[in-house]
């Protein structure tokens, strides 16, 4: 996803006699890679993209379950039941409870970093490990665990 432009490629290989004529005996055609690229936007409906239309549905950030269906169901004739529906709809659910944990992870691997940087120069401005922990309000073990911690990495 997220591509300038939809792209398809064919990877597979091939056996070229560069010196003798010997018989090459091996199965050739056991590796073969596709290569499927998908733009931001889903093209339109017609044959040359169909398979980058229903993948990019699939697919697609912005895209709601019930776009997501409505789109499988009339342009590909493909019957949408229940157990369709509602695990589209767990899919959707779930790759947005992902995004949030991402986000929420992020914000606290920011206040860790932020938190060791105010504690490291807190200490190496010359800050006794207590006054640090009275300052910021951090036990005095994790005080002390963060500047062992950065002093072995930084060293």
């Amino acid at each position: 996803m997220n591509m300038n432009e939809n792209s398809l490629g064919h990877v597979h290989l091939a056996y070229d006699k560069l010196l003798g004529d010997y018989q090459c005996r091996g199965r050739l055609d056991l590796l073969n890679i596709v290569l499927i690229g998908l733009s931001n936007e889903l093209p339109e409906h017609d044959g040359q993209y169909e398979l980058h239309r229903l993948l990019g549905t699939l697919l697609s950030k912005r895209l709601s379950a019930d776009e997501k269906l409505n789109i499988i169901e009339t342009e590909y004739d493909i019957p949408v039941v229940d157990d369709i529906r509602r695990d589209v709809s767990v899919m959707c659910n779930l790759s947005q409870g992902i995004r949030e944990e991402g986000r929420e992870e992020g914000r606290e691997q920011g206040i860790i970093i932020g938190e060791t940087k105010i504690i490291m120069n807190m200490y190496n401005n010359g800050f006794t490990i207590q006054q640090i922990a009275d300052t910021t309000g951090i036990e005095v073990e994790e005080v002390k665990f963060i500047i062992e911690g950065s002093a072995f990495v930084l060293a």
